[in-house]
């Protein structure tokens, strides 16, 4: 599959020749680039952006230092597994391609067990995690973004690591995990670390949110018999096994004709910078990409999603998310 060019960069050439999902590739006729908006763009263009676009990609909106020491931080942890090369450094993140890749694919691909479990369970209640997540410039955001006067963040994050070769995460909107409350989230995905479009970030469809609110309506529909503990399961039996909504996302509009009449489905992607964060809604659908990064850089994130603290007081969350991530809980 083809290696893509860095946007932004002296060797930017534009658009990738494709793009490749989890499973099959996007052509270049289908690809565009997320819209940059720069952290100093009013609050309120910002705002008109996020619910026009679905998303709005905010550029430098942390310290890279900071955004660093939280990678130099989660790779320190898995120096003794056999995940990095011998002889780099840890904020690098250069995956160790001796390793077999079914090994060290963090969550969502593969089977991690043992002490490198446990160190994927511990992350995500380490004190550098939860104050790096905790980010005065990042919670501001939130709030400003949403005129909210108080927000309220889900316990549930999802720190994760993609190396190049390994499976991540399918097409998908957050809704369909988040099914047990009535309440507006925002998502933040937060890059820790560069990742170039084929390095394994999110890509976005375009003007998707009709669609995946179709899509939901047809899933809904189709559970009306259902007892609320399957409705609100993303694993339900109209789902697939991984509660996705494909792994390739050339699939996505043949398989959703009967609910779009769109001619051809465009994908957005980014290079993504230390700092920048992207902001979405919860039908906007996006996916990671394979990383396919020349030099053997594992993609890092975390996903964060975020509530007015009103909402939360008044118990229209989905309560099941108000818990640290672990193994096998069933989100």
């Amino acid at each position: 599959m083809a290696t893509v060019e860095v946007q932004g960069s002296p060797r930017d050439s534009g658009l990738p020749e494709s793009l490749s999902g989890i499973e099959g590739s996007v052509p270049r006729s289908q690809l565009g680039w997320l819209r940059c908006t720069p952290v100093d763009t009013p609050i309120t263009e910002m705002r008109r952006r996020l619910f026009q676009d679905e998303y709005v990609f905010v550029k430098g909106l942390l310290p890279r230092e900071d955004v660093l020491k939280m990678r130099q931080h989660y790779f320190s942890q898995f120096k003794g597994f056999g995940l990095l090369e011998p002889g780099t450094d840890p904020v690098d993140g250069i995956y160790n391609s001796a390793e077999d890749v079914s090994l060290h694919n963090g969550i969502g691909g593969g089977e991690p067990t043992g002490e490198e479990l446990q160190a994927l369970v511990t992350a995500h209640v380490q004190q550098h995690y939860l104050d790096f997540v905790a980010h005065p410039k990042l919670r501001s955001m939130v709030r400003e973004l949403m005129e909210w006067d108080e927000e309220v963040m889900l316990m549930r994050t999802m720190l994760r690591h993609n190396i190049p070769g390994g499976k991540s995460t399918g097409l998908h909107y957050d809704k369909l995990f988040l099914r047990g409350g009535d309440a507006f989230f925002l998502t933040a995905w937060v890059p820790i670390g560069d990742i170039a479009p084929g390095g394994g970030g999110l890509f976005y469809l375009e003007d998707g949110i009709e669609l995946a609110e179709a899509i939901e309506d047809d899933f809904n529909e189709r559970a009306k018999d259902f007892s609320l503990e399957e409705k609100i399961s993303a694993f339900n039996r109209n789902m697939t096994a991984t509660g996705v909504l494909t792994l390739d996302p050339s699939m996505l509009q043949e398989d959703n004709a009967h609910l779009s009449n769109k001619e051809k489905f465009k994908w957005l992607v980014a290079n993504y910078e230390a700092g920048d964060v992207v902001f979405h809604l919860p039908y906007t659908i996006h996916s990671a990409g394979a990383n396919r990064d020349s030099n053997n850089s594992i993609r890092l994130s975390t996903d964060l999603r975020f509530h007015d603290k009103k909402d939360f007081d008044a118990g229209t969350i989905d309560e099941r998310w108000m818990k640290y991530w672990t193994p096998g809980d069933g989100l």
